[in-house]
């Protein structure tokens, strides 16, 4: 029997995908045969095409390269990449680490442009029913108070003051692609809107981060908040490699958070004994 005579529906038909064909000797990746992706595409523009369907026109793939490359990562007081370097002195192999490190890329560490992409859209849904701009920022900013508390995602930052570096570059590339008519734009106006509005309510600014400048290209792009920090993961898992490759060149073994010669604090009973 050939290979289309032995399918078997129920078995064939368990997994779904329109990612990827192939049979021996042939792969397809959205419809598109490999051999003609390799060399005609670039990575970012891969990673569009597999994740969205549709390979992004080059400005597109600019802007979603520059987020990328802005990413990819914060130093070994990062929690994610400081996971990766113990990790290898602990004697786990390159694989291990860079999957120790992305797990902690959650709500917290890691989940910020996520959420910026998600109160990009609140607010633009508010501008849709009619609002305008500042009302619909203040309306967005109250209900995610409510819901999620007072810490509004890509605004500010503990290290970099008073300006992260990365941002104002990747809105700027955001605005010369929107003048290009690549993008729309109005995401960019949107966080700025969000940054006057932080500002209003403190009496001093409260910066884009990156990872709101992240968020504004997303948003732009037209990226679901949860894709956002799928994307953020392949970025900072160039960190997490780079890293954990030099830590295994480094050497070292059972590294823990800090040296052995500072100790933690001690609150249980006797303490202060």
């Amino acid at each position: 029997m050939t290979g289309a005579e032995s399918r078997d529906p129920a078995v064939a038909d368990w997994w779904r995908t329109a990612i990827i064909d192939m049979e021996p000797g042939r792969i397809a990746f959205r419809g598109r045969p490999v051999e003609a992706l390799i060399g005609n595409l670039s990575f970012p523009q891969m990673i569009w095409l597999m994740v969205m369907g549709r390979v992004p026109e080059a400005g597109e793939a600019k802007l979603l390269e520059a987020a990328l490359v802005a990413a990819v990562d914060h130093g070994p007081q990062a929690p994610s990449i400081a996971a990766a370097r113990m990790a290898v002195t602990c004697g786990l192999d390159l694989n291990n680490a860079l999957a120790s490190a992305v797990n902690l890329l959650g709500d917290v560490h890691g989940g910020a442009g996520e959420q910026a992409v998600e109160l990009y859209g609140a607010i633009a849904e508010g501008i849709a029913r009619g609002a305008a701009l500042e009302a619909a920022v203040a309306g967005a900013l109250a209900a995610w108070r409510a819901e999620k508390g007072r810490f509004i995602p890509g605004f500010g930052h503990r290290f970099h003051t008073p300006v992260d570096p990365r941002a104002p570059r990747l809105l700027t590339l955001v605005d010369e692609a929107a003048a290009a008519g690549v993008v729309a734009g109005r995401f960019a106006g949107i966080g700025r809107a969000v940054e006057a509005a932080l500002r209003a309510e403190k009496g001093k600014p409260v910066p884009m981060n990156i990872d709101g400048a992240t968020a504004v290209i997303f948003a732009e792009l037209g990226c679901p908040p949860p894709l956002a920090r799928g994307l953020f993961c392949l970025s900072r898992s160039v960190g997490i490699l780079a890293h954990a490759w030099e830590q295994m060149q480094q050497g070292g073994r059972n590294k823990g958070p800090t040296p052995p010669e500072y100790r933690w604090t001690y609150d249980g009973p006797d303490a202060g004994l």
